[in-house]
């Protein structure tokens, strides 16, 4: 797999896979990429110059465009990571969601099948295609137990609905036409180059200017942590050794409830960037978000045993990362929050 077309590369998740797989693997890949609101080309400015890395901006909902990038570089692999994300919006505006995580699913799924029809046989044998979803596919969780790949999938949002959707569309391209594809899904992830819409680095922002840090309900929801860099890592072993059609869950054995993710960050502010008033002082309890499931918590063992990969951060180390990396990086996320996105409330539902 010397060639690898990543779609999303620009995104959070995708820019540290398409990172990981230059600088770290030397491997060659084409970023295909829409880029929409959440996506930033600065995320792969460590990677832009090399030899190795290609940039096409195309949407994954057009056949003709995706046809034309496989036909042009011949991929010997797909990393699927192209998504709307974020639940809060797809509350307030599902149609997206619906139409790039879906139709844009299977868009990549049939350019895929037509582009291995006309390979020599030898190559279209080893052609992978990896979809990455989410564990909110499994729906929400009790005070104990864990999910596996077994879990019957009961999404609760558009978005997690969307995913789901996508992951049945890959499983029955795998059965129906014999694409060797596989299936991964992640707990929540975190880390540096996150768009800040997202919990984590709306904190440490938020936090950063002064400015109230909204925890949904009583923060009691809780969720499974794991360091972006440690799921590309797992995600490209995935691709390597994992099974066509099979599943594999990536989870960094993180628990914790939104409000102790919040705490900690403030612990880290009146430390790393001290205020004459404790961060805590800003912490703002607001309404629910709606069908906000109680508790994510991955089982990963099969990715562990089967594929050998194992989570490297804990969420202390890597949360410290975390607010170090948005301390020292404001020309990242300044053009954001001054023009993209300030820190406002989304998926507040009309009266």
């Amino acid at each position: 797999m010397k060639r690898i077309l990543v779609t999303g590369g620009a995104g959070f998740i995708g820019s540290a896979v398409c990172r990981h797989l230059v600088e770290d693997l030397g491997r060659e890949v084409v970023n295909v990429d829409a880029l929409t609101y959440a996506a930033n080309l600065a995320s792969v400015a460590p990677i832009a110059d090399s030899g190795r890395y290609h940039f096409e901006q195309a949407d994954v909902r057009d056949r003709a465009a995706i046809d034309d990038i496989f036909a042009r570089y011949q991929p010997d692999a797909v990393m699927h990571l192209a998504a709307e994300s974020h639940v809060d919006r797809s509350i307030s505006g599902a149609q997206v969601f619906l139409e790039t995580n879906i139709l844009g699913t299977a868009v990549m799924l049939e350019a895929l099948r037509a582009y291995r029809d006309n390979l020599p046989a030898a190559r279209a044998d080893l052609l992978r295609f990896l979809h990455i979803s989410t564990d909110e596919v499994y729906g929400s969780l009790g005070p104990t137990g864990l999910f596996t790949e077994e879990t019957p999938y009961d999404p609760s949002s558009p978005y997690s609905a969307s995913k789901a959707a996508s992951d049945h569309i890959v499983q029955a391209w795998v059965r129906t036409y014999g694409l060797q594809c596989v299936i991964s899904n992640c707990s929540n992830n975190y880390g540096p180059y996150h768009f800040p819409e997202k919990l984590i680095p709306l904190v440490i922002l938020n936090a950063l200017h002064d400015k109230p840090l909204p925890v949904y309900g009583d923060g009691s929801n809780v969720r499974d942590w794991l360091y972006v860099d440690d799921h590309a890592r797992a995600l490209v072993m995935i691709l390597e050794k994992g099974r066509a059609g099979e599943k594999y869950n990536i989870g960094g054995r993180n628990e914790r409830t939104n409000l102790q993710v919040v705490e900690r960050i403030c612990d880290l502010m009146d430390r790393m960037a001290p205020k004459t008033h404790s961060h805590r002082d800003l912490i703002s309890f607001v309404t629910d978000r709606p069908g906000h499931d109680l508790r994510y918590a991955i089982d990963a063992t099969k990715t562990e045993t089967e594929i050998g990969w194992r989570a490297e951060e804990n969420f202390d180390s890597g949360i410290e990362k975390t607010v170090r990396w948005y301390l020292d990086n404001r020309e990242w996320w300044e053009p954001i929050r001054n023009k993209v996105y300030a820190g406002e409330r989304l998926g507040v539902l009309a009266k």
